[in-house]
């Protein structure tokens, strides 16, 4: 294909080639895409702003026949998800920067199949797109259609009949029941990894839709990966309730960026300001704090961790006597009465306080 008909086909591109270690690499350069910041940005359609890849005979790509090097566990949704997520901030607090030509700290290459691997838990450095897209690989397998996917599933542009641009994105949800967008994690050029509402795979382009093989339908992520026995359930919480799971409940909302005192009392300004979470999430905004509400509401908390969401933690963890001081610092002493907790419930004992684990303390009394 000639650079002429690329461009015909790839609109709002700046390309410029370069040839490093037998590598095709590109810089890419959209001024319009430009990320604002808004949690809730525009929905994109598809379109390249990310360079050409490495081939897979590349030193920079875990050959396809080195699969037994790569996971081979089951991996919840959650994990991958909150794996994805580590790369928003692992760059001194920004995101990881794109490069097909680099590894990142943890091993893996820092173009799009790359993060994915990483996110999927692969050999390092990570397959290409045509190898997370190829049976072969035993990666992945194809969906029927784009309304199959669930979180931790693949859209993937691997064909190699239009050019060596391609691109996978990993989505996590739906951002409308219409199915019109999603919520996605991507590895793209100029930006590095972001988060973002986007429409590939929606209508008419070269995006189709995988899901990894070894993707369990979980809701772990961290803190005690075991599901919790079916009788703990999360409390459900209303004007007029009261105790430490309140509390902790307001501290959590403060986590997520709302000013509420926690004093323990289900009171108006708490009703008013789960009203506003519930509907910032597309939940029902009905005031009430249920299993729904929990699942958004909680915050995976580790060593390390600090502010409102470690503070909820705490506080649950003194309702079965570990005697913590509330100060919002994950520290060793919290770290030890976590993992005491999930010894005790049966939990995997990471020291994390994921979903299994916040579910087990708010629900197990």
């Amino acid at each position: 294909m000639s650079l002429r008909s690329r461009f015909k086909r790839r609109t709002r591109i700046t390309l410029i080639g370069i040839a490093a270690g037998g590598v095709a690499a590109a810089i890419v350069v959209v001024p319009s895409l430009a990320d604002s910041g808004s949690s809730e940005p525009a929905a994109v359609a598809a379109q390249a702003d990310y360079g050409p890849e490495p081939e897979a005979d590349s030193e920079l790509v875990t050959q396809a026949g080195g699969v037994s090097t790569m996971a081979t566990a089951t991996l919840s949704p959650d994990t991958m998800i909150n794996r994805a997520r580590t790369w928003l901030t692992a760059n001194n607090g920004g995101p990881v920067p794109y490069s097909m030509e680099r590894v990142w700290k943890d091993g893996y290459r820092q173009d799009c199949s790359g993060f994915v691997s990483m996110a999927l838990g692969l050999g390092k450095p990570g397959l290409n797109t045509v190898g997370l897209a190829d049976s072969k690989s035993g990666v992945t397998t194809r969906l029927g259609s784009v309304s199959q996917l669930k979180k931790g599933d693949l859209l993937i542009d691997y064909r190699t009949d239009d050019g060596d641009f391609r691109h996978v994105v990993i989505f996590e949800k739906w951002a409308n029941t219409a199915h019109s967008a999603y919520y996605a994690y991507e590895q793209r050029g100029t930006y590095g990894t972001t988060y973002r509402q986007l429409k590939y795979g929606i209508g008419s382009d070269n995006y189709d839709p995988f899901r990894p093989v070894k993707l369990g339908g979980g809701t772990g992520g961290g803190g005690g990966g075991q599901v919790p026995s079916p009788s703990i359930s999360w409390p459900v919480l209303k004007s007029g309730s009261q105790g430490a799971d309140v509390k902790s409940a307001q501290q959590l909302l403060t986590a997520q960026g709302y000013s509420v005192v926690a004093d323990s009392s289900f009171g108006p300004n708490t009703r008013a300001a789960v009203v506003k979470f519930q509907k910032s999430r597309s939940l029902a905004a009905d005031g009430v704090i249920g299993p729904n509400t929990w699942a958004k509401l909680i915050k995976v908390v580790k060593s390390g961790s600090s502010g409102s969401a470690v503070k909820a933690a705490q506080t649950q963890l003194n309702v079965y006597n570990y005697g913590l001081a509330v100060d919002g610092g994950f520290g060793t002493k919290t770290r030890s009465a976590v993992v005491a907790f999930q010894k005790n419930h049966k939990l995997e004992v990471d020291g994390v306080v994921g979903p299994n684990t916040w579910r087990t303390l708010l629900g197990s009394r």
